[in-house]
């Protein structure tokens, strides 16, 4: 077997964060940005419109370089994570493994999204938005490629395409399903080589993983000052009345995320045998890490140390499931998905018949397994589920304002998901565990 040293031993980068308590620093940027913006809206008349804007602009400015920071990582730090799973496992199990991982995250993506449609068309959030006269609808729709708006009239052509003809094209568009799939395939053929051959391309990515963790924790140290700015950007900008209209809507996107939760922690309970209040400790740390972040991709050599260490998951396991559940198991965004198009077909008036809410499902399962792992990676996604219904997407300025609220909590459900999941392979195709720390 080729030696292959693991991401989670890298996560020293981010154990800093964690004692200097980041979340906490996180909290105290969201109330005082809050405040700063409340102030700065025209509305209170102490600053004109112009004014307004303009140091918005610069409040914006640490939240548009964390972001690009992380963007600019993510794709090598992914590239490099999967391999590391795969060389750490026998080809013969990977091709049983790999495939019942896949249907596992289409299994629990799809209870998230059944979960989103029930609690918003209980509770029907947007129907407030509909009294006050809805949003803005200025008739235009963003233009998206006949497969996004016709998914199921596709379904031969979308299985096709997920093999990317230009791995190259992926990485520069972002298109993270095509770069998981052509790194699946590069580290599959990385196993058949010998050693000797082989040891050099682990050493570049050693090095690669190590750049790109020094790079996320560079980028950490903005996140207070990040969420301080774009807090106080969003209210400065935003009307204050329509801002605390839109608390139902989180609200009922909360409460489907924590009834999200409650169903991982069932599974846990049901399949492993782990008891749920001693799982939540155990994880807690990547959980505050991702609350603080909204990136489940910056969170993952935190999450393979918690899964090794803590949960006494197999480092093959978790060198696999948690790359690739960073990238394609986005439960909560999934679950967000389906609740905001929902909310916005009921502030806009529009009735959706049983088989607009099946396409709905149909298209956010897709859409939600190419969603970067990214600070509002879920809003990115959302244009096409929205064209996909026939919903004016221009309501969708105002979501992006709130987003990074409730990435936060959607980010640290989606972390919470692959943890589950490494426990749950781990009992049926794991190593003997090096630590059982539950016992």
């Amino acid at each position: 077997m080729i030696e292959f040293r693991s991401l989670n031993n890298l996560s020293i980068y981010l154990d800093r964060l964690i004692k200097g308590r980041l979340w906490f620093k996180v909290i105290i940027g969201l109330l005082l940005g809050a405040g700063i913006g409340v102030l700065l809206n025209p509305s209170t008349g102490l600053l004109s419109e112009n004014i307004s804007l303009r140091m918005a602009d610069w409040l914006d400015l640490p939240g548009q370089i964390f972001m690009r920071l992380v963007q600019m990582i993510m794709i090598p730090l992914i590239f490099t994570s999967i391999i590391t799973g795969i060389v750490g496992n026998t080809s013969e199990n990977l091709k049983t493994f790999g495939l019942r991982l896949l249907l596992y995250f289409i299994f629990t993506t799809s209870i998230a999204i059944m979960i989103g449609l029930v609690v918003t068309l209980v509770l029907k959030p947007g129907q407030y938005i509909f009294d006050l006269g809805g949003f803005p609808n200025s008739g235009q729709s963003l233009k998206t490629p006949p497969e996004q708006t016709d998914i199921i009239g596709n379904i031969p052509n979308a299985i096709s395409n997920l093999i990317p003809n230009n791995p190259m094209e992926s990485i520069l568009t972002g298109e993270m399903l095509g770069v998981v799939i052509f790194t699946i395939i590069i580290g599959v053929a990385i196993t058949q080589l010998r050693s000797e051959i082989a040891r050099p391309i682990i050493r570049f990515s050693e090095a690669i993983q190590k750049i790109c963790m020094i790079v996320v924790s560079w980028a950490m140290m903005l996140v207070p000052y990040a969420v301080f700015g774009l807090i106080a950007a969003l209210l400065s900008r935003t009307n204050v009345e329509i801002f605390l209209g839109l608390g139902y809507y989180m609200f009922v996107v909360l409460l489907g995320l924590i009834v999200l939760l409650i169903f991982y922690l069932m599974l846990a309970l049901i399949i492993t045998k782990k008891n749920p209040f001693k799982f939540l400790k155990a994880i807690r740390e990547p959980q505050l890490l991702a609350f603080s972040t909204a990136s489940s991709a910056a969170v993952m050599p935190l999450s393979m140390k918690t899964a090794d260490e803590k949960l006494g998951v197999s480092s093959n396991i978790s060198d696999f499931v948690i790359p690739v559940g960073a990238t394609i198991n986005m439960d909560g965004t999934a679950l967000f998905q389906c609740v905001t198009t929902l909310f916005m077909a009921q502030a806009y008036g529009i009735e959706l018949s049983i088989v607009s809410l099946l396409l709905i499902t149909f298209t956010v399962v897709a859409a939600s397994i190419g969603t970067p792992a990214i600070p509002g990676g879920g809003v990115i996604i959302l244009a096409s589920v929205l064209q996909s219904a026939g919903i004016p997407i221009d309501g969708l300025i105002i979501i992006i304002g709130i987003d990074r609220i409730l990435g936060m909590f959607r980010t640290a459900v989606n972390v919470t998901g692959d943890l589950t999941a490494c426990i749950i392979f781990n009992k049926f195709y794991g190593a003997k565990p090096k630590l059982e720390s539950e016992n």
